[in-house]
């Protein structure tokens, strides 16, 4: 049976002239000039492979992704099998050209049987759609020269919707961890309301975790390009790189699973500890459709949840915040069923729970919440708080004494104390924030 081929781009049949008339195992159905027309005569059973002509839209990890679930390959056409470029984008297969319309046509063959050996999960209906299976592995990437795996560790700060102070707690998680002398790289995967950057002062309108997802969905991402597109700050005699998050909810297509996932890989080489601040919803986008896949908005946080080393769950300590937290950890243990939260209350004072919170919190707890126990209380400063963010700084350099600065730092166990000088390290852009003297000019 023949293999039903679309191509892509108005060059496309000078680089297959062959494949049109070769009467064999392949033929040419549809030509299109639109990424979304390819896909979508994918999508529709039209064709089982598509090859973009040079200089077309090229392939990308998310473009193949789409492909494959829908039961297409993407084939690119390099000048050498297996040259940089391209051909480097995992999952994508590669033909030479120019090449005898035969040798074309059994590459063509051969990735489609291969495919089909795979056997990589269902096929989809949309377009826009990633994989339903956001806790399957990655298609298998070309090894990356000159760029050992990294060891890193990846903690995942996340809670239920309401404030319970996500963003305040990964901040000066990190920054207590960078003062002491290590490395750490914080990045804001949150999709519906980025806060790192204008939390630190960070007015970096590029949004740098969606830069970095552009990088990485062309394949070939290395930590070396990581740290030239994350930011660097000084914290008292210690670096923190961040990674800002999108500038507009409206850009949360930008932070799709798979190029994510490439670059919390990179994140393991380029710093000792990654610190994620994660959006809030973890429900399947895919459900909420009728009878189409929907993009995956909620896809980051479940993609960083699930490739996280630790998870810390926080929680607002009051009336509702606590009922929130119960049942937004049932719904994470159905989601990332590999997570296992450490409870974390937040905001914690007498005037929301009554004389002694923490003993009252805790024997609530045990009644009415899961068997995880409490890990860390952590008290309600707003004062502090205000003036870190007035400062646009953290918690350590404008309320070194805050009861609250001191349980996020016994947190991450680092003594309250202990703050010692460490040497530059990896190092991206200085930034200078008015009003803290620590900072570096540019």
């Amino acid at each position: 049976m023949s293999i039903p081929v679309v191509t892509l781009g108005s060059l496309a049949s000078a680089f297959v002239p062959g494949l049109e008339q070769l009467r064999g195992p392949v033929t040419v159905v549809r030509r299109r000039d639109e990424l979304n027309e390819l896909v979508a005569a994918c999508q529709a059973g039209l064709a089982r492979a598509a090859i973009p002509a040079p200089g077309a839209p090229g392939p990308t990890e998310s473009l193949v992704e789409r492909l494959r679930f829908t039961g297409g390959v993407l084939i690119a056409l390099v000048d050498e099998p297996g040259a940089e470029g391209p051909a480097r984008v995992g999952g994508a297969a590669s033909a030479r050209v120019p090449a005898p319309p035969a040798e074309l046509a059994e590459a063509v063959s051969q990735a489609v049987d291969r495919f089909e050996a795979e056997e990589r999960g269902p096929r989809g209906s949309a377009a826009d759609a990633d994989p339903p299976g956001l806790a399957e592995p990655l298609p298998p990437r070309l090894p990356v020269p000159d760029d050992a795996p990294g060891n890193g560790a990846g903690i995942a700060v996340w809670g239920p919707p309401g404030g319970p102070g996500r963003t305040t707690v990964a901040i000066n998680m990190a920054a207590e961890l960078a003062a002491a002398g290590t490395s750490v790289l914080l990045v804001d995967a949150d999709t519906y309301g980025a806060g790192i950057g204008p939390s630190l002062g960070l007015l970096d309108e590029s949004a740098g975790l969606a830069q970095a997802c552009r990088l990485a969905d062309q394949g070939a991402f290395r930590s070396a390009a990581l740290g030239r597109i994350a930011l660097s700050m000084a914290i008292k005699g210690g670096r923190l790189q961040v990674l800002t998050g999108i500038t507009r909810p409206d850009r949360w297509p930008e932070l799709r699973p798979a190029a994510l996932a490439h670059v919390l890989e990179a994140a393991r080489s380029l710093a000792a500890v990654t610190i994620i601040d994660c959006g809030f919803c973890l429900e399947a986008d895919e459900e909420l459709s009728f009878d189409t896949l929907a993009p995956r908005r909620n896809g980051a946080a479940l993609r960083c949840l699930e490739l996280a080393d630790s998870v810390i769950a926080v929680g607002a300590a009051d009336a509702i915040g606590v009922p929130r937290l119960v049942k937004a950890l049932s719904e994470l243990a159905e989601a990332v069923p590999t997570a296992a939260p450490r409870v974390v209350l937040n905001k914690v004072r007498a005037g929301a729970v009554g004389r002694g919170p923490e003993a009252q919190l805790r024997e609530a707890w045990e009644r009415f919440g899961p068997a995880s126990g409490i890990t860390a209380f952590l008290p309600s400063d707003p004062a502090a708080a205000d003036r870190a963010l007035l400062a646009g700084t953290t918690l350590l350099e404008t309320a070194p004494t805050s009861p609250l600065r001191v349980a996020i730092a016994g947190l991450v166990d680092v003594p309250a104390q202990e703050v010692r000088r460490r040497g530059s390290g990896l190092l991206s852009r200085n930034v200078k924030f008015a009003g803290n003297p620590d900072s570096l000019p540019r």
